[in-house]
């Protein structure tokens, strides 16, 4: 199958050749001090060529490669544009643009989960996909009741490399430690390889997509297609017509991105609150329009279940921080593991961190845009020892929080979208305004 590697031999030699690489340059860099350069010189060459080679490797392999690709994404901020551009355009194409499996091989896949009489499910079934993704692939069908549905496919063999990507992945911490040194690698390993046995079980999603159902059936703001029918490899759920999302960011009127930024936040925010359940591949893919203007959410593959909501403390350190009190949000950090204890932190590097992802929550209305996000990366796009982002931890049971709050900012300077941002959080986030704190509270107007 061209778009997933599944050779063992293959895949684990492209894994393996990153400690090898590094090896190489460790050597060189000892070279260069006899040769008079300077240690701290030498070691930030050694981080920019490891950090160019892991990206490079995690682009051009799918399966569990990617998913911990798509988890440091969060840290880009901290990459220079030349190693983190490239990465990006990989990994975005592998997303967009996955080759589809062949006729022969989607009807294979049928009778091994279906039976031989597959078809009698089916009025119609399409064989050319109308979406391609890591682990899977979607067409379009008229269900034996005359409904149009969407048949989603896993690729033979998908959950063997992703595993199999994750055995590796975990041997080279040390890789990992020279780039991000705050950062425990292994911990977020573990959690995406958790998150990805869950991905990679379609009854297990069909679940998920079906209390979301429930939960906003009716809902003004938002469709989610029911599920039909599913066993482990094979999910069958309503289709939905719309403008993908994609669109209304090249092509839709302010008025459409604005409504359409405020949706996104609305939804991601609220599934915790209304079902304890966070949706979590937030890219413009997974969302459509659709012709009464409600928001479709699509593919519930990624969902972190937060039985009791958004943790408090992340409300309360939002609130914290928008008071400027920069010491207590250092010390909550660090009590939540976002700071390690032998790591020293920078409070007015982390401020220009986070400000991405607390300024919209300081003022009624706020505008997104692509120059705000480049302008509040710009202070971190260096790989120096002191780089804030560097110095962070991502505790395990925040990896897909940082991946959905990442790639949200994301899409909302896509779309360039103005909104009253912070009465959604107020709304919906616990410990934002807290009246029984003692501290001032943020009010919406």
């Amino acid at each position: 199958m061209s778009d997933l590697p599944r050779r063992a031999v293959a895949r684990s030699a492209k894994l393996a050749a990153l400690p090898i690489g590094f090896a190489g340059r460790t050597a060189l860099g000892l070279g260069k001090r006899i040769g008079g350069k300077s240690a701290e010189i030498v070691a930030q060459e050694i981080q920019e060529r490891t950090a160019e080679q892991i990206f490079k490797v995690l682009g051009e392999l799918k399966g569990g490669a990617m998913k911990l690709g798509q988890a440091l994404s969060i840290f880009e901020a901290a990459l220079p544009s030349e190693i983190a551009g490239p990465y990006r355009a990989t990994l975005t194409k592998l997303q967009d643009a996955a080759p589809p499996l062949p006729a022969a091989t989607v009807h294979k896949v049928l009778v091994e989960q279906l039976g031989d009489d597959w078809r009698e499910n089916f009025l119609s079934f399409d064989d050319k996909p109308t979406a391609a993704a890591s682990i899977g692939q979607v067409h379009k069908a008229v269900w034996h009741d005359g409904r149009t549905v969407a048949v989603k496919i896993q690729y033979p063999g998908a959950g063997k490399a992703l595993l199999s990507d994750f055995t590796q992945l975990s041997r080279l911490g040390k890789l990992f430690g020279v780039l991000l040194p705050g950062l425990d690698i292994k911990a977020v390993l573990s959690e995406l390889r958790e998150r990805v046995v869950e991905e990679l079980d379609y009854l297990h999603e069909a679940e998920a997509q079906h209390a979301f159902a429930l939960e906003y059936k009716d809902d003004p703001d938002f469709l989610i297609p029911d599920v039909i029918a599913a066993n482990e490899q094979v999910l069958v759920s309503e289709w939905v017509d719309g403008t993908p999302l994609s669109r209304i960011i090249t092509d839709g009127t302010q008025e459409e991105r604005d409504r359409a930024g405020l949706q996104l936040v609305r939804f991601l925010f609220s599934s915790p609150a209304r079902l304890g359940m966070l949706h979590a591949d937030p890219h413009p893919g997974n969302f459509r329009i659709v012709e009464d203007g409600r928001m479709c959410v699509l593919d519930f593959g990624a969902v972190n279940r937060m039985p009791d909501g958004y943790p408090p403390v992340f409300g309360k350190l939002t609130r914290i921080f928008n008071n400027g009190d920069m010491s207590t949000v250092v010390q909550g950090l660090r009590d939540e593991g976002f700071i390690q204890p032998h790591i020293e932190i920078d409070p007015e590097a982390l401020r220009a961190f986070l400000a991405p992802y607390v300024e919209p929550t300081a003022v009624e209305e706020f505008s997104f845009s692509r120059e705000w996000l480049q302008r509040q990366a710009a202070t971190a796009t260096d790989l120096r020892p002191g780089n804030v982002v560097r110095q962070l931890n991502l505790p395990a049971s925040y990896v897909l929080i940082h991946r959905v709050h990442a790639a949200g900012v994301g899409v909302l300077c896509q779309l360039g979208a103005t909104a009253r941002f912070r009465e959604e959080v107020i709304r919906w986030v616990p410990g934002f305004t807290d009246e029984d704190s003692g501290e001032p509270t943020l009010t919406s107007a």
